[in-house]
């Protein structure tokens, strides 16, 4: 099926099982521990092995020797895989991590060997005992040296131009009576997933299958056979339950990798999993930014000259981390510059982290739009309203397919009581604590993408749909299962899901806000195709037939759906494809971010008390689902703000907090409650269930909202994430 003009009426508008906020489809497995995540199957590839991961002790340099003589002879040793052994592993499309040193050593905690034995006892045991000598070479492992040499890089596949300009930024700034020039720094950050990356693989000839914990099949299967040199069809990844991601899972990681490569080696299954540390520091994080926000704007507030220019590192050949993404789409101003620019560090990669680009690019952006409306002496709010857009600023021939924007943020003033905010920082106390208000704005693309379907409809009347897509605790299985149930005019209950098999159909998996509008597209497609097939069984009109409760409706006669099926089961597969319209038309999800905090004069400890996001992304398929994404973002928010920072030992080129202690993430006692509300809208042009992604969306914005709420408590203005104590504890105001 091809999405090529604006939906119109269909079958997904009656609403009687999609918007209901159903508990997860998957729920009672997760909650009474039955759920099978990637480390736990044992009833698969029976006789496996362990593999554990020996990491590179230097940052930079290549492997001179290497002894696993020792290692080989260790108790439980059945093999031992270096590069010697192995030669060099391909590299996949998306990471441009190497799997292995293979001499030379990229970064830190690079594998040099996987040490492969009966039990994960003796597979540790025995690495310790791998001799490796290095010839150590001077690395690059500090991005703000490299602010004032760092090149604009060519445009890549991924984060659009590098460099953009519209209009004359620099005459234009020079020129505005009112303007804000600062730098912002956000730091890395890990994905601190609670599920370790980890895999299980089984070669049988020349075909491999894993069980695996990965977000996105399509990608998996293709970065898996470049690295191992086979086709992708020779490739079957299994991953119904992943334990989160944020996009550190998107495709292939070491585990993944090595385990298949091991597995050929041994000649038996191998399974892996990552400790912390080397999670920390071979896969993928977000990269740290240095970010130059430069904002004009006339007496009256409006905006003339907006500029973004961001630094970011990588290894050779990675891209940058897109951070002006949404400056480019979220205000109006005639004059426009933006610019991404592109260090080399010896670090682990840098790469896609829950809302890569706009999360990082809103924590400089919102606090810059909140000190410009302090020079303003105008209300944060309405100077945001009044730069308010619905035509892409960069191309006013493309409107925007919805844009609620301004209801977002009036909706939210109203909700949290904005109107009782103080303006002036630092005047509202409750004994030694400081309180303070804070918003931002928040926008996400509204990608989508080619999805597929199987849909199986059996004699019972049950509806069975297999496809590719993923669950990383988003709610894939359940917003599956409820628009098939709308599609096929069923209750829920006669809905199987079955998901994370890349021998089903084809979607583009957990990724960049995708999934659920693309998958539920898909979806729609299937059952379109089954609907027509089930009435032309029954000898009914294609074009005039109902499907609602269990029963196929046209005229005066009505039929079991299950009938259709009494004969065999009956089984069909469709995708839906998309045309130009996101040519035609700019989408995006927007939202408002509103926090309070205090903030002890004393201490400089910071308690975020309550927080609301408003949010505005088309059709929400499952009220309660995407609540629980909108606040899962606005804790990992507060965590950015206030707590996130990946350490560098720039002496020695690695992150030293790489673990769950270290690395500090919100907890409990940590968030308040949290609420979430959503305008109500649909969006036509993206696909015939008219819905848009939200999981990330309830991350942008958040962090910016929390800092601004802190500087409205305090006066003292923190450009540097996270904004810990010491950076603003000597300039509290003193307390009479």
């Amino acid at each position: 099926m091809i999405f090529d003009k604006p939906a119109g009426a269909n079958p997904t508008d009656r609403m009687k099982v999609l918007g209901k906020p159903l508990d997860r489809y998957e729920g009672h497995l997760k909650t009474t521990g039955t759920a099978t995540y990637a480390y736990e199957w044992q009833n698969v590839a029976p006789g496996f092995a362990y593999g554990y991961i020996l990491g590179a002790a230097i940052a930079k340099g290549r492997i001179t020797t290497i002894d696993t003589r020792d290692a080989e002879r260790a108790p439980g040793v059945v093999g031992v895989v270096t590069y010697l052994n192995v030669g060099k592993p391909g590299v996949g499309k998306f990471y441009v991590q190497k799997m292995l040193a293979a001499p030379e050593v990229e970064h830190y905690h690079q594998p040099v060997a996987v040490v492969v034995a009966e039990t994960f006892e003796q597979a540790r045991a025995a690495a310790a005992l791998v001799r490796v000598d290095y010839q150590r070479t001077a690395g690059q492992f500090d991005l703000a040296a490299q602010n004032g040499s760092a090149p604009v890089p060519p445009e890549g596949e991924y984060g659009g131009p590098n460099e953009k300009q519209v209009g004359d930024f620099v005459k234009a700034f020079a020129a505005a009576p009112v303007k804000v020039d600062e730098t912002y720094t956000v730091p890395d950050q890990a994905h601190a997933m609670m599920e370790p990356h980890a895999s299980i693989a089984e070669w049988d000839g020349d075909r491999v299958t894993c069980w695996t914990s990965i977000q996105q099949m399509n990608w998996g299967t293709r970065d898996l056979g470049l690295i191992l040199g086979i086709p992708k069809q020779n490739v079957h990844l299994i991953s119904p339950y992943i334990g989160g991601g944020f996009g550190g899972k998107g495709t292939v990681q070491i585990d993944l990798a090595l385990a298949a490569i091991a597995a050929r080696v041994v000649k038996r299954p191998v399974k892996i999993a990552l400790q912390r540390p080397i999670m920390f520091n071979t896969t993928i994080h977000r990269p740290k930014t240095i970010q130059r926000v430069q904002l004009g704007a006339g007496r009256d507030g409006r905006l003339t000259a907006i500029g973004h220019d961001s630094l970011s590192g990588n290894l050779i050949g990675g891209r940058t981390e897109p951070t002006v993404t949404s400056t480019r789409t979220l205000y109006a101003g005639a004059n426009r510059l933006t610019r991404m620019r592109l260090a080399t560090l010896d670090l682990a990669e840098g790469n896609a982290m829950r809302a890569p680009g706009e999360a990082p690019g809103l924590m400089a952006l919102e606090v810059a739009m909140d000190e410009l409306a302090e020079k303003l002496k105008m209300d944060p709010i309405e100077l945001r309203v009044l730069n308010d857009t619905q035509v892409d600023p960069e191309n006013p021939d493309k409107p925007f397919s919805t844009r609620a924007f301004a209801r977002c943020l009036r909706e939210g003033a109203e909700r949290f009581g904005w109107d009782k905010r103080q303006s002036k920082p630092g005047k509202v106390r409750e004994g030694q604590w400081l309180i303070g208000m804070g918003m931002a704005g928040a926008i996400r693309g509204g990608k989508i993408a080619k999805a597929g379907a199987r849909a199986r409809l059996d004699r019972h009347g049950v509806v069975t749909i297999e496809t590719d897509m993923t669950d990383i605790g988003t709610g894939s299985y359940t917003v599956v299962q409820q628009t098939a149930a709308e599609m096929m005019g069923v209750m829920p209950d006669r809905i199987v899901v079955k998901l994370g098999d890349s021998t089903f159909p084809e979607t583009p998996g957990s990724g960049g806000q995708q999934g659920a509008p693309s998958v539920t597209a898909g979806v729609y497609a299937a059952c379109m195709k089954l609907r027509e097939t089930v009435a032309q069984r029954l000898g009914f009109n294609t074009t005039n037939v109902d499907f609602a409760e269990g029963q196929v409706r046209s005229g005066n006669r009505s039929v079991k759906l299950a009938d259709a099926a009494k004969n065999g089961d009956i089984v069909v597969e469709d995708l839906m494809e998309f045309a130009k319209l996101a040519d035609q038309f700019q989408q995006q999800t927007f939202g408002a971010h509103f926090a309070e905090v205090a903030v002890d004069a004393y201490t400089g400890e910071v308690r975020v008390r309550r927080m609301l996001a408003v949010c505005a992304a088309g059709r929400i398929l499952n009220a309660k689902t995407a609540r629980s994404q909108v606040i899962g973002g606005m804790v990992m928010g507060v965590g950015a703000a206030l707590m996130e920072d990946m350490a560098i030992d720039k002496r020695f080129g690695f992150f030293v907090n790489h673990d769950l202690a270290g690395y500090e993430v919100p907890v409990h006692a940590d968030i308040p409650h949290l609420d979430a509300f959503f305008i109500d809208e649909v969006d036509p042009t993206i696909s015939p269930v008219k819905a848009k992604g939200v999981g990330e969306l309830g991350l942008t914005g958040v962090a910016p909202a929390v800092a601004n709420a802190i500087y409205n408590a305090t006066g003292v203005r923190v450009r540097e994430y996270p904004i810990t104590l010491e950076k603003h504890l000597d300039a509290l105001p003193v307390l009479t």
